[in-house]
């Protein structure tokens, strides 16, 4: 049974440019955000928090664990030059789609794996690539990821925003500690994201 996803502003202000919204959940927000930058296609990213109960969470109740919001990125593009599919791609093979409320070193709720659908072709198009991948998948894991309807995204903090270029050092340790690479690498072979 199809679900029909919440429409915010930002989405119609999107349809009406002729630009569509994506939402993913992939554990940290400051990882995920550079998968998506610098794509073809892609005009924007924004890291913020989805999926929970409270209104305009902050930084520290989400990490909490209490909101019931995942840490995420929304994803401004222009359908016409690059696919909602290529999308899917690109956020799968950025996350470890395996664990549930974890990515990584980081454990909780607000760290789990998500696709938030904005309307029913995105709600198919994540349903038959979640499909495709169980049958052609490099690792034995079951696929856990949640594909649910996309509800309010709320952007993150200013100093969230970007986190890989304003604090590239720190990025850069946090990034390798977590072992997110070397897990994608195990996860994917050559085929894994990374940034």
């Amino acid at each position: 049974m199809a679900v029909s996803a919440q429409t915010t502003n930002n989405d119609a202000r999107a349809e009406t440019s002729g630009l569509a919204k994506a939402t993913f959940a992939g554990g940290c927000f400051w990882c995920m955000q550079p998968a998506f930058d610098g794509l073809p296609g892609v005009v924007s990213t924004q890291a913020g928090y989805t999926g929970g109960h409270k209104e305009n969470p902050t930084y520290e109740e989400v990490c909490d664990g209490t909101t019931g919001h995942a840490e995420s990125v929304e994803v401004t593009y222009d359908p016409k030059k690059i696919s909602y599919r290529k999308l899917l791609d690109v956020y799968w093979h950025n996350i470890d789609p395996t664990v549930v409320d974890q990515q990584f070193c980081d454990e909780g709720n607000q760290y789990r794996t998500a696709i938030f659908f904005h309307d029913a072709e995105q709600q198919r198009e994540a349903l038959a690539s979640k499909a495709e991948l169980e049958k052609t998948k490099p690792f034995s894991g079951p696929i856990v990821t949640e594909i649910v309807p996309a509800s309010t995204f709320y952007p993150a903090e200013d100093y969230h925003q970007q986190y890989c270029r304003t604090h590239a050092i720190s990025y850069g340790i946090y990034r390798y500690n977590c072992g997110r690479d070397q897990r994608l690498r195990e996860l994917w072979g050559a085929a894994a994201g990374g940034h």
